[in-house]
Parts: structure tokens; C-alpha cells; sequence
């Protein structure tokens, strides 16, 4: 998660009957097979505010039907024909009701094989594990979510820790794993300890939410993964663990995880197995920990990826964790680091549970062992984690209170402005922290919320009655604070205007006489609304009075040479029209 911005891509698991890419993990320097996809598959996310009915209209006419919807990121898997996936992922990029549109990438699992004969748990003490579960062992309240193949239910050292969870591959609650990775992956953050038997997890008492994203395949979509992401995120999970990556990006990923991000929760993600600088997602993506790998003495371990998107690094060789079945396996890869550095998370929030997310990041990265290069270095980001320290500073940390409000402002509207059709309203929005979601409100009504960026909104205007309308926008960041704008005289005309505005002097009378003061007061009243009110004497302009029906002068006659004179006064609509009328006074 480092400070620059970085675009999230990432495979996920898969059902189809795709080609599965060779695992290259083990080999030094080995460039990262080409990433594959679902060939009759595609993501595309309509901008906030466009109906069900015309975004189906939009993809029937593309050739495409929708499968599924991630609905908190407004993400939705459709089905095209294989044939003509790149004809109609071109013409959905076209559609200006569309955000984007990607294809639907497979994930890899980041695990190399096994090595039986390490039979120890070398890793906790070199992260000084042990030291720290005096301050912490953990809390049941703070659960870990492991995105993965499933976890086995009966294992000694996770039966008891185990949260219903759920299947995104069959859409059903049974987690049983499927491969054995997951298994190896949830044991690595949560195994219980102290039990008198098997091995020990980095956080003992956390419980520990299953969530299938692969098949038996062991590969899973970028889109179950974004499911699960949000999935966690929408039952209050902290702390997401994902061993699966890819190389490449994808802005569904990345709206899942800025979903989590900014409901409290953090990515924790593997950097992969290639021995290149090559980003691997979401491992890569802004707001995720990208966690490498190290060995027993500290140096990179030969497989692990590095470059300048690994945050941290944690044991990743020979790591001694649960397996499917009951037993206990030796295993190696980040699909094991990124897990010990999830296990951490959860124990500084199980220590400090008032924390936000961008200061357990900020403790996990500041406390960590500088093993290379003093301060940040692409092999070691900004170090290997360290129970112990982190957890003394989560203990001593103070709770950071937000009550700075999000900026915010439309750039595609300005007050007055006329619009007709679909209307793209561009909401601009920044906050100290981030923001978690904008509102659109139409007359004060909610029309339509979105809580991914760019927030970027379609307004049918053609449902509504030609009238004047107020739009008004509310940005939120995770803290509750609410920045608000409001645009009015917002001119909604969907037909041809050439109806002008009514006008009337309602004050003096005709055919007055002229003392030294006269006030002078005009109403305009239009079909639409009334642009502007100018008023004349003798031909000269006096005044202007702009987005109102009346206009009021107060007028010094002193001065007024003696004859007959003429006041005008015109109003304008907002399509030009013009309505006039006079009165003649003397002097």
C-alpha cells in the first residue's frame, strides 16, 4: 500500500474449461505466463444512475446478457458470444452509460511445492512472535476472511475457529475445501495454539471467515473475487487474505478493494512466486498490503517477486501449517508470507480494535525489520514484519478522530445550465482520509449513489416534467462527515421552447407623472423559467436582475428632462426567447 497511486489488476478462479496456466512459482527470474480469461465472459460497470432496463437494453443490443452483478461495486459478469468478444467489448467501451469494460481474468495460486523435510516453525520466532502474545494471542471479535479454495471444517487446529461462510463458485454455503490451499493458507494466519496439538497460526484466538473464489481447478475469476472482497467487507471482516494473484490489472479489483478499504478493512495480498518486478494483483493495487517473501535467514526467498509495489515481507519458506484432511504439510511461497502478515493485522486490532485501517498499515510497515537496504527497498519494501514491536505500538497508539468533511463539486454542471436526454453529471470529491461514497439528489430526492471512482453519474431526464431543478450532491468519507454542494436552476427541456416569458410594470402606472424618486418593480413569469430581467429608460439600460421573476429599482428622477419618456423592461427564458413591454410616463 504504498503512498503512490497504483492501478489494481488480478486473475481470479474459474469454472470453464479453460487451459490452466503452468505454475512457474519455483523458478528464479521466470517470467509470468501469459494471463488467460474467460473467452465467452466480460466486466463492465454502468455508471451510477442508469436503470436495470437500460443497461439491458445497452447489452442486448452489444450482443451480451447479464450473468451476475457484484451490486456493491456495480460490477456485472455478462455472457457474449466467444467469437465476438473483442466486437462487443469495443462497442460497450463506446457506450457513454458505461464506465469500463475488461475482460474476466483467472487467478493463480501463489504456493510452491511442498517441502516434508522442514518440520518445524522456524517463522514465528524470527517474527518475534512468541514475545508478542504476551501483549496478545488475539480476539474473537476481529475475524480473518481467507479468499481461497475453502477451508477443512474438521482440522483440529480450525474446527472451533471456523465462521459460516460461502461458496462463489457453486453459490452456496459449503466451504469444504477443494484443492488443499486454502486449508494451508488459514492455518498460516489463524491455527490455534496453545491446544496441545499440531502447529500454531500467527493469530490464535481470531476466527476465520471461508470464502471459495477457486474451483478444483485451483484458479479462480476476477470476478469471485471482487465478490468475496465486498462480501467480507459488507459482514464487517477487518482483516481479507488473498494467495491468489495475477499480472493483470483490472479496475473491478480495484473497486473492490476501495469498497473494503473504505468500509475499515484491509487486502492483504501475495507478490507471487516469479523472482520478477513484475506487480502482481491485487497484491499491486492502491489501498492493498502487498506482502513477498523471506527465508530462515532473512534474505528474499528465491522465488518471490519484488519491484516497487511490495509493502512488507514475511516468512514464506518451509512454513509448517495445516493441511486438508486432519494432518500438517511444509510449504513454501507468498501464498503463506501474505497469510503470517494478515495474522498480525488481526492481532493489532484485536490490541487496539479502535484503530482505522491506514494506521494498522502504518504500525505493520514502521515496526517491521529494515533487513536490506536502510528505509524503503524493492526487495524488502519497508521491511519483515515484527510481532512484538507492532503490537507494543498498537498498544500505545491513540485513536486518530475525523471531523474534516469531503470537498466536493460537480465540473460537467454549472447553476442555470439546460439540459436535456441523459445528462452525465461528474462529481469531483476529496477528502484527508477518502471518500467512501457520493449521493446524487434530484429536488431533494435521492437518485442515485455510488461508491467507486470515478463518480461519474447518468441522469435520465427524459422521465421528468420540463420544469427548473435543484441537483445537489453529498460526499461521505468513512468517518461520517458529509460535504454537500447544490446546483439550482437546473433547466430540464426535452421539446422545442419558443414560448417567451410574460412581462409586466407593475409599478409606476402608465401615464405617471415623475416626482424626484420612482421605484420601479417588475414580474416575469415563463412556461420554463425566467433567465434574466432587464430594464430600459428611454432605450438606456438601467439594470439586470438574473434567476428571478421580479426585478426592484429604486430610481433617482431628479434629473429626468421634462417631456415624454419610455421605460422598458424584457425577459429572458433560457432558449432565448424574449417577452417586452412598455409604459410611457413624463416629466
Amino acid at each position: 500500500m504504498r503512498c503512490t497511486k497504483r492501478v489494481c489488476g488480478k486473475i481470479t478462479l474459474h469454472l470453464g474449461t479453460l487451459g490452466i496456466l503452468c505454475l512457474a512459482a519455483g523458478m528464479a527470474g521466470a517470467a509470468p505466463p501469459p494471463q488467460k480469461f474467460v473467452t465467452d465472459e466480460l466486466l463492465v460497470q454502468f455508471k451510477a444512475g442508469v436503470h436495470k432496463d437500460n443497461s439491458d437494453t445497452v447489452l442486448k443490443g452489444a450482443g451480451a446478457q447479464e450473468a451476475e452483478e457484484i451490486a456493491p461495486i456495480r460490477v456485472k459478469r455478462i455472457k457474449v458470444p466467444a467469437a465476438a468478444r473483442a466486437k462487443v467489448k469495443a462497442a460497450l467501451a463506446k457506450n457513454p452509460h458505461v464506465t469500463f469494460v475488461e475482460e474476466n481474468y483467472l487467478a493463480e495460486q501463489t504456493m510452491v511445492p511442498n517441502d516434508p523435510s522442514y518440520a518445524s516453525q522456524w517463522h514465528l520466532p524470527k517474527i518475534a512472535a512468541p514475545a508478542g502474545w504476551d501483549i496478545s494471542t488475539g480476539s474473537s471479535s476481529v475475524d480473518i476472511a481467507i479468499l481461497d479454495s475453502g477451508v477443512d471444517p474438521s482440522h483440529p487446529d480450525l474446527a472451533g475457529k471456523l465462521l459460516p461462510g460461502f461458496n462463489f463458485v457453486f453459490n452456496n454455503t459449503d466451504t469444504h475445501d477443494v484443492t488443499g490451499h486454502g486449508t494451508k493458507v488459514a492455518g498460516s494466519a489463524g491455527a490455534m495454539g496453545n491446544n496441545g496439538a499440531g502447529v500454531a497460526g500467527v493469530a490464535w484466538q481470531n476466527q476465520i471467515m471461508p470464502l471459495v473464489i477457486a474451483d478444483s481447478t485451483g484458479y479462480a475469476t476476477y470476478s469471485r473475487m471482487a465478490s468475496a472482497i465486498t462480501y467480507a467487507a459488507d459482514h464487517g471482516v477487518r482483516i481479507i487474505n488473498l494467495s491468489y494473484g495475477g499480472s493483470t490489472s483490472s479496475s473491478t479489483l480495484q473497486n473492490a478493494v476501495n469498497y473494503a478499504w473504505n468500509k475499515g478493512a484491509i487486502v492483504f495480498a501475495s507478490a507471487a512466486n516469479y523472482n520478477t518486478s513484475t506487480p502482481y494483483y491485487p497484491a499491486a493495487c492502491t489501498n492493498a498490503v502487498s506482502v513477498a517473501a523471506t527465508d530462515a535467514n532473512d534474505a528474499k526467498a528465491s522465488f518471490s517477486n519484488y519491484g516497487s509495489t511490495i509493502d512488507i515481507t514475511a516468512p514464506g519458506v518451509s512454513i509448517l501449517t495445516t493441511a486438508n484432511g486432519g494432518g500438517y504439510a511444509s510449504v513454501s511461497g507468498t501464498s503463506f508470507s501474505s497469510p503470517i502478515a494478515a495474522g498480525l493485522g488481526a492481532l493489532i486490532l484485536s490490541v487496539n480494535p479502535t484503530l482505522t485501517n491506514a494506521q494498522v498499515v502504518d504500525i505493520i510497515t514502521k515496526n517491521a525489520d529494515d533487513i536490506g537496504t536502510p528505509g524503503f527497498d524493492q526487495y524488502f519494501g519497508y521491511g519483515r514484519i515484527n510481532v512484538l514491536k507492532s503490537l507494543t505500538a498498537a498498544q500505545n497508539a491513540v485513536p486518530v478522530g475525523d471531523t474534516t468533511a469531503p470537498t466536493v463539486s460537480i465540473p460537467s454542471l454549472n447553476a442555470g445550465s439546460t439540459v436535456k436526454g441523459t445528462v452525465t453529471v461528474n462529481v469531483a470529491a476529496a477528502d484527508n482520509i477518502g471518500v467512501t461514497r457520493i449521493e446524487l439528489y434530484i429536488n431533494g430526492a435521492l437518485y442515485a449513489s455510488s461508491n467507486t471512482s470515478p463518480f461519474s453519474f447518468s441522469w435520465d431526464t427524459t422521465t421528468l416534467p420540463d420544469s427548473i431543478y435543484t441537483i445537489a450532491v453529498k460526499a461521505y468519507d468513512a468517518a461520517g462527515n458529509v460535504g454537500e454542494l447544490s446546483l439550482a436552476g437546473i433547466v430540464v427541456y426535452n421539446s422545442l421552447d419558443t414560448i417567451a416569458p410574460t412581462v409586466s410594470i407593475t409599478a409606476p402606472a402608465t401615464g405617471i407623472t415623475l416626482g424626484t424618486k420612482t421605484t420601479v418593480s417588475i414580474s416575469a413569469k415563463d412556461n420554463l423559467a425566467v433567465r434574466k430581467i432587464e430594464l430600459y429608460f428611454d432605450g438606456l439600460l438601467l439594470t439586470t436582475a438574473s434567476g428571478t421573476n421580479t426585478l426592484t429599482y429604486a430610481w433617482n428622477t431628479r434629473k429626468v428632462a421634462t417631456g415624454t419618456h419610455t421605460i422598458l423592461a424584457k425577459a429572458f427564458d433560457w432558449f432565448g426567447n424574449v417577452g417586452t413591454t412598455t409604459i410611457t410616463v413624463y416629466k
